[in-house]
């Protein structure tokens, strides 16, 4: 089947992979991306979460090339496969229902790509497809559109020009009228970070949700007749716990509000531990039923309070954030860096800046070559940061995404053109830590010396609902995450968002809500910044170690003098004076960085000297002046490993090639004087041999 959306997509569930649960060949232009549902009906997991596992791989044969690396295998995925994999994972999560505990797995394949069509939106569309069509018995397929924002106003579902000249990615997934999913920033362009208002970005989510709201019905209505019959749903095993629940609530409320009050410290779950332990002993329990009953009675307490009292387990307020403690430059041998903490989330974030050469190399499956990332944000969550006894190991795909999450929320404001890595070390968590890393980032950028427009803050918003009654959460810690019904992080400057994070547990919210909660998070982050701006005006910069850099222009095509032959000029300058030196050929720009303005000034010199030779003319002779036959004397004038170049009469060079070298059994030294006589001088190359 073929859908009228915004580009013809084609639906077709039957052509391949028919013993998975669902599957779907998708195709959309030249892009066809095959999504694929397995489940496990007879098996039932004992833990209390969903065991859902979304996979998103590329095919490098999807446009034409082999993978890159020494092993010509798809292997380890990428970041941006990563990312869509989260993208796709947390948009299908909540339609679950609560009491689904069957092992799946959605596999997302993209096996063909014309470079044109939006990978992201298209294989949420397609693994959303695939999954409603399933035998999982769920009520609803999800699609996703993307929101640009170009000169004349904002754009559906931007070309992927549209996007990387706009100012605006904004993604945003659902069904009907529910909001699932929001990743959203802002990019620069004009030398202008393009921060977005509050009331501009609901203009924007208002005009994708109509757009979700039309295609996820006129999916339902292509795809019902396709739906395979759903299994039955076999709920865990263990016997009715709301009998102990009842009892924790009546005989060990006291016991239960002390572990909830330890828990507003820490995201450990400790405390629960021990006291369904202790119920389990006296009343002769089952521990699992005891702490799946404590684990209900904690949820409804922790929301209770919220809604009816007004109060947080930490005893805040609504709207009220946790105290700021931040200290700038704590590392001496770092070129910037800075220890910030939010009630008990904790990040050292350090800056390091660099040349082109430090720059990630990385290709996406359209890109005709690699590409450099120049900004970097590298999060890492030891697991001592919650109490934890776990190796430390390479990044998982949460720690991808929060770093991720930071780099879209700083990278418009930046305006330094240097390579920057940031490294959030997430020393101590209760909630929060991305924003942490936000907030500490920013002030690790000042404490640098990167040029920057604005610092950025961020805040974690939560939401707690009941039917009509809600409240919305400023700086939600761990546990009301975890009781929460969403999780919505906003950061940006003084002038306007640019990034935001949401995700919704309940199946969407209203843009009353949604409002609300952006112009709560404005008046946390305003907080927030007010106090990094008094940290900022105490920096002490590690001025002994601190690269600076200077940039001036030359004529573009004297960029090669600059380089000499093989790289040979522009080494000796980076070994003479200390520095790193990049080029841009296509301007001319000049960009030297080092330690010490004097060795910046001289480097700067040198290279103008340089340039202050007349620029040599390359006045190409005409070679065919040398017959075949002619003798003469001429001086060996290079020697390589093929041959040697000989000085001809009237200028020019000739190849004496390796063979005939050897023929002669001679030995020849660059400088000598030795005699040839002319083969051939044809396409203007003259070859010689020896007398």
């Amino acid at each position: 089947m073929i859908l009228e959306t915004i580009g013809k997509e084609s639906f077709d569930f039957t052509k391949v992979a028919t013993q998975a649960s669902g599957s779907v060949w998708y195709q959309k232009g030249g892009t066809i991306i095959l999504a694929s549902v397995a489940v496990d009906e007879e098996k039932v997991i004992d833990e209390d979460f969903l065991p859902l596992t979304v996979q998103y791989i590329e095919k490098a044969y999807a446009n034409a090339k082999f993978p890159s690396g020494f092993i010509k295998r798809e292997s380890k995925p990428s970041d941006f496969e990563t990312l869509t994999s989260r993208i796709i994972d947390r948009t299908l999560r909540p339609l679950f229902p609560s009491t689904y505990r069957h092992p799946t797995q959605i596999s997302v394949l993209v096996l063909s790509y014309d470079g044109e069509c939006d990978l992201q939106v298209s294989a949420l569309n397609a693994a959303s497809s695939a999954l409603f069509v399933s035998s999982i018995p769920l009520s609803y397929p999800t699609c996703a559109v993307r929101v640009g924002r170009g000169e004349s106003g904002f754009i559906l579902n931007p070309s992927a020009k549209e996007l990387e000249e706009g100012k605006l990615d904004l993604y945003i997934s659902g069904y009907e009228d529910h909001i699932l999913m929001i990743e959203m920033r802002t990019m620069r362009q004009d030398h202008n970070a393009n921060e977005l208002s509050e009331e501009e970005l609901c203009q924007a989510i208002e005009l994708a949700k109509s757009e979700i709201a039309k295609t996820s019905r006129a999916y339902k209505e292509a795809f019902e007749p396709s739906k395979k019959p759903t299994f039955e749903i076999k709920h865990h095993t263990l016997p009715e716990i709301a009998e102990i629940e009842s009892l924790v609530c009546e005989k060990y409320y006291q016991d239960l509000s002390k572990a909830i009050n330890q828990m507003a410290k820490s995201e450990r779950m400790v405390e629960l531990q021990k006291l369904a332990q202790k119920i389990a002993q006296e009343c002769g329990l089952e521990y699992e039923r005891v702490f799946l009953a404590i684990e209900k009675a904690k949820r409804k307490a922790v929301r209770e309070m919220i809604l009816k009292e007004g109060k947080r387990a930490d005893n805040r307020g609504l709207k009220d954030v946790r105290p700021i403690s931040i200290e700038t430059n704590v590392l001496p041998f770092a070129h910037g860096s800075c220890l910030f903490k939010r009630g008990q989330t904790q990040a050292l974030v350090v800056a390091t800046l660099g040349g082109e050469q430090d720059a990630q190399t990385y290709e996406l499956l359209g890109d005709k070559a690699p590409s450099k990332e120049r900004f970097m944000v590298h999060y890492n969550f030891p697991g001592f940061s919650v109490g934890e006894a776990s190796l430390i190991g390479a990044p998982g795909r949460r720690e991808l995404g929060h770093g991720n999450l930071g780099k879209r929320a700083l990278e418009s404001n930046l305006s330094d053109k240097r390579v920057v890595r940031l490294v959030s070390e997430i020393l101590e968590s209760n909630g929060s830590s991305s924003m942490a890393t936000v907030c500490g980032g920013s002030l690790a950028l000042r404490a640098s010396g990167v040029e920057c427009d604005n610092l950025v803050a961020g805040v974690a918003m939560g939401l707690i609902k009941e039917g009509e009654e809600y409240a919305i959460l400023t700086d939600i810690m761990g546990l009301e995450d975890h009781e929460g019904d969403m999780d919505f992080k906003v950061a940006g400057s003084s002038k306007g968002v640019s990034a935001l994070q949401m995700d919704i547990k309940l199946g969407g919210i209203s843009p009353q809500i949604l409002r609300e909660a952006l112009l709560q998070a404005k008046e946390g982050r305003m907080h927030i910044l007010s106090l990094m701006e008094e940290s900022a005006k105490k920096i002490v910069k590690n001025d002994a170690i601190l690269p600076i850099c200077e940039s001036f222009y030359v004529e573009p095509d004297r960029i090669v003098e600059i380089i000499g032959a093989g790289g040979k000029t522009i080494k000796e300058i980076i070994e003479k004076f200390g520095v790193t030196i990049d080029l841009d050929r296509n301007n001319g720009e000049v960009r030297v960085s080092g330690i010490g303005s004097e060795r910046l000034s001289q480097s700067k010199d040198y290279i103008l000297s340089l340039l202050q030779k007349p620029k040599a003319r390359s006045e190409k002779i005409d070679l065919t002046i040398y017959p075949q036959g002619l003798r003469f004397r001429g001086k060996v004038k290079k020697m390589v490993d093929f041959g040697a170049f000989i000085e001809l009469p009237q200028g020019g060079d000739g190849l004496l090639h390796i063979r005939k070298i050897k023929n002669k059994n001679a030995s020849l030294v660059e400088g000598e004087e030795i005699e040839c006589v002319v083969l051939s001088s044809e396409s203007n190359k003259v070859e010689l041999d020896l007398v």
